[in-house]
């Protein structure tokens, strides 16, 4: 807001000059009546207070309503009166000055009216006025004195005819009231108003927001009119999609259509300010949602999960039923999943949505499906069906069904545009997770032994659980190395992804083809560390290596390498446990390694456990499942057989905390089961 303001003294009163642009806001009526406020009381024109404060609020309402702009407010006070002039920057043609006489006529009804809004400024001004320039418009209205010119005295008024200070009460307004309580009131009060001055013994204010509800009655004072009576019935000056119009009672007295008008109009300005308030609230309530069905839809990489989530978010906020269909590797329509309002219906929906022929909703998804467009359905299923396209790539429908007393608006149609733009994404990345896992599983199974060694008087057993959807670096295996001795393996190769599953399979590869040439532990683990600082791109690999041979009296005698690895857990018959290895160099990080030799001698009932660090290193919030809890668990399974073993320490580890596992789990028992 800007204000230039001036004085000129002349004589015993001086002149007073105050201008102020003010924006087009609903509270700018409030602002230029506080200028005028001032003006008078600082020329002492206080006898000109109700009439200069009716019109200035008249004027300034009129160009926040029609003119849409900014407005200049000019307010000039000398010793005779008060002139002001209220001017917009809405554009026009040039016309000449126009100037009226102040009325004469005590009933105002009888004016003849020079624009919606002047009827009051023709009743009330001395003098007044219109001007057109090319940057806008202005009306200008002059209020002198009463002893300033005997000639220009207005008539005493009639007694029938309302004064300014009940007209300035009809005109308040309180824009503070935002329910719809608050619009009813107001209304109310309003023609409460209207009814004192003009005599009337009923109104009503009925408006239809076109939501399908029809025209509802708002506020209502008195009896309502009757059909057969003469009424008055005023349109009330709001946008589509809201129509609506106040009726009020034939009165006898002139003025009453006049008033009315006004009424109708400071009605539907505060109408149209609740309707703003309404679409700024349902905006933001909409953008919450997206937001929540955004949020729900990516913590889900679930195909079925994620399908089966779209129509709960849908129903039953933006439809009766909703339906989620896609396309199967022929093109052709599957129904993933389907909500329905009432669950007792959900029945005859899957019939409606399975029906087929040129007619059928079936008929209406294919060719939404195809077109890429939005598609309508008639009854009696009624509602609209959208494609489901993600990348380009069309993954089926979602189709939706109208309330049977609603019907989609323009923003509700947006918004399931929005959702399905959002559930196709969702659908993609859940369908790529998937494949991904596919493939993930696929190589991970490939570097695995597909069965172990299932030999009379020797359990051997392994657990393993991958960690995400990317193939992880561990890996186990048993080689037989003749009738009575094997060799076991159990290694972690650094990072995930394909380049980690290739550094695995190469030292799995590259042991079993030593093992099977006869080489010696110690040259194995050699061979194993020059490859992979020659071909493993940076990555090492920790690794547990184990020679078992089986004696006469089926002693199981075991040399253990350990390669950077962690420790073997030993379970003797008896409970008793011990960590077994001694620590080495990993394989892939220098030219040189030291990986000293343990034996341990397994008797019948004995057994010896390897393991990766997802195992130990599995977290419960910032605790470590640990060394020391493995083999704590460990203690309580001696006795059992290799497969429950290895199972139970899978399941003690996995439930160890709620979240998924981070890396890989591999376990691998071996036992003396003579």
């Amino acid at each position: 807001m800007s204000v230039e303001a001036d004085r000129v003294a002349t004589g015993v009163q001086g002149s007073f000059t105050r201008r102020v642009r003010l924006p087009n806001d609903r509270r700018t009526p409030a602002a230029a009546r506080a200028l005028v406020r001032s003006v008078l009381a600082e020329a002492g024109l206080d006898a000109l207070l109700n009439e200069a404060l009716l019109l200035t609020t008249e004027l300034s309402t009129n160009a926040v309503v029609h003119a849409n702009t900014d407005l200049d407010v000019e307010v000039a006070a000398d010793r005779d009166g008060l002139t002001v002039i209220v001017t917009d920057f809405a554009p026009g043609p040039v016309e000449q000055l126009a100037v009226g006489p102040r009325n004469e006529r005590s009933d105002i009804g009888e004016v003849a009216e020079r624009g919606r809004g002047l009827l009051l400024v023709d009743h009330f001004a001395t003098r007044w006025g219109t001007v057109h320039q090319p940057s806008g418009k202005g009306v200008w209205f002059r209020l002198e004195r009463p002893d300033a010119a005997p000639a220009a005295e207005p008539p005493a008024p009639d007694e029938a005819t309302p004064g300014a200070g009940a007209l300035t009460t009809l005109l308040q307004s309180d824009p503070e009231r935002h329910t719809d309580e608050g619009l009813a009131d107001f209304g109310a009060d309003l023609l409460a108003r209207l009814a004192r001055l003009t005599g009337a013994s009923g109104a009503v204010l009925r408006l239809d927001r076109g939501d399908g509800r029809g025209r509802q009655l708002i506020a209502r004072y008195g009896r309502a009119p009757r059909d057969d009576a003469a009424t008055i019935r005023m349109p009330l000056s709001i946008p589509r999609p809201y129509v609506g119009e106040l009726e009020l009672d034939a009165s006898p007295v002139g003025f009453a259509e006049p008033l009315a008008r006004i009424v109708a109009e400071r009605f539907a300005l505060h109408l149209e300010n609740d309707r703003l308030r309404r679409a700024d609230l349902r905006r933001q309530t909409w953008l919450t949602f997206l937001a929540e069905a955004s949020e729900l839809l990516a913590q889900s990489l679930d195909v079925n999960l994620t399908m089966a989530l779209i129509p709960q978010l849908v129903v039953p906020r933006l439809g009766l039923w909703c339906a989620v269909h896609t396309t199967d590797a022929w093109g052709r329509l599957q129904l993933a999943a389907a909500t329905h309002a009432d669950e007792s219906a959900l029945p005859a929906l899957h019939a409606t949505l399975a029906e087929e022929g040129p007619d059928g909703v079936l008929a209406r998804l294919e060719e939404a499906s195809k077109l890429g467009t939005q598609v309508m359905f008639g009854t009696p299923t009624e509602g609209f069906v959208v494609p489901l396209v993600a990348r380009g790539q069309r993954l089926g429908t979602l189709a939706v069904g109208r309330h049977p007393k609603h019907r989609h608006d323009a923003d509700e149609v947006a918004v399931l545009e929005d959702v399905a733009r959002r559930a196709a994404l969702a659908i993609d990345n859940a369908r790529i997770h998937d494949e991904r896992r596919t493939v993930a599983r696929t190589l991970q199974a490939s570097l695995l032994p597909p069965v172990l060694p299932d030999v009379a008087g020797v359990g051997f057993a392994a657990e393993y659980v991958p960690a995400g959807s990317e193939v992880g670096g561990d890996f186990y295996d048993v080689v037989p190395t003749g009738a009575d001795s094997w060799v076991v393996v159990v290694g972690d190769v650094s990072g995930k992804g394909v380049q980690a599953a290739t550094v695995t399979g190469l030292v799995r590869d590259v042991i079993r083809i030593l093992v099977d040439d006869g080489k010696p532990m110690a040259d194995i683990l050699a061979r194993v560390n020059r490859t992979l600082v020659q071909r493993g791109g940076g990555r090492y690999c920790t690794l547990a290596l184990a020679s078992v041979d089986r004696e006469h009296d089926a002693t199981l005698r075991v040399s253990l390498h350990l390669a950077g690895h962690d420790r073997a857990v030993l379970v003797r018959a008896d409970g008793r446990t011990a960590f077994v290895g001694a620590g080495g160099t990993a394989l892939g990080l220098l030219e040189t390694i030291a990986t000293p030799a343990a034996s341990v001698r397994l008797r019948a009932g004995d057994s010896l456990i390897f393991y990766t660090d997802g195992v130990t290193e599995r977290r419960r919030g910032r605790e470590l499942f640990g060394t020391a809890r493995l083999r704590e668990a460990a203690r309580p399974l001696a006795g059992y057989p290799a497969k429950v073993m290895a199972a139970r320490l899978r399941s003690t580890t996995i439930n160890f905390s709620v979240e998924e596992p981070r890396d890989d789990i591999a376990i691998l028992v071996l036992r003396n089961d003579a």
